[in-house]
């Protein structure tokens, strides 16, 4: 394990799916400097006993919930997990129902400041009306049939801080999460330069966004309130 700390993403699978499923994605986010903490949620997970999409409104708890525990361990002086996180520089993503708890975490009581946000496939949130102020990069395919992507376009365009969108041409709800599959590049690269931008302050991440976003035929990339 690489020394000292680093920032946190928390990132919420979708229904009927697994923390592994994303590991294609959200490994690669951990090999450019992140810790990432991926819950499997006890009633939507692809092997739950009781399967219940009603559970997704409880899931901004829970998430906070693994939060707070984080913070505990970051304070516990020794601890082999707890000493190379950086609670202060915390971010939240997710798929699908995983992007709606994503969002509903914004409207939830918080132990600590949510730093950003990556949506992917979502965008309803799950708890209360969310305006968030944190930056918030939005994940939809334009042929997305279980979460159209009017639905995200709606969220991104209630967003108050820095927001943006990258729309994946003709694609579903989420095989351009798979290595191999077009679009996969794009949204590695547009996630991982946006992670490093809001949570590193990295200044060069934040240039290179628009062209790594920007494939003719593939991606379009849109930005509200962002930074020059």
């Amino acid at each position: 394990m690489a020394a000292g700390r680093f920032p946190v993403v928390v990132y919420s699978h979708g229904l009927r799916s697994l923390p592994a499923l994303h590991a294609p994605l959200t490994s690669r986010w951990a090999a450019a400097g992140l810790v990432v903490v991926a819950p499997t949620y006890p009633r939507t997970n692809r092997r739950a006993r009781t399967f219940s999409r009603d559970d997704v409104r409880n899931q901004p708890a829970d998430a906070w919930r693994l939060v707070r525990h984080l913070v505990r361990l970051s304070a516990r002086s020794g601890d082999p997990l707890g000493a190379h996180l950086a609670m202060d520089r915390l971010a939240a993503a997710g798929h699908s129902a995983g992007g709606h708890t994503t969002l509903g975490m914004f409207a939830s009581a918080s132990p600590v400041p949510l730093r950003v946000a990556i949506v992917i496939a979502g965008g309803r949130p799950v708890v209360g009306p969310v305006r968030p102020m944190a930056p918030v990069l939005f994940v939809h395919g334009t042929a997305d049939r279980i979460v159209p992507q009017s639905i995200g376009r709606a969220a991104y365009a209630r967003c108050l801080g820095p927001a943006a969108f990258l729309s994946l041409r003709g694609q579903g709800h989420g095989e351009y999460l798979g290595p191999g599959r077009p679009g996969f590049p794009e949204v590695l690269a547009t996630t991982t330069d946006f992670l490093r931008w809001t949570l590193y302050g990295d200044r060069g991440a934040l240039r290179r966004l628009p062209a790594d976003a920007t494939v003719p035929g593939v991606t379009t990339f849109t930005t509200r309130s962002f930074p020059a």
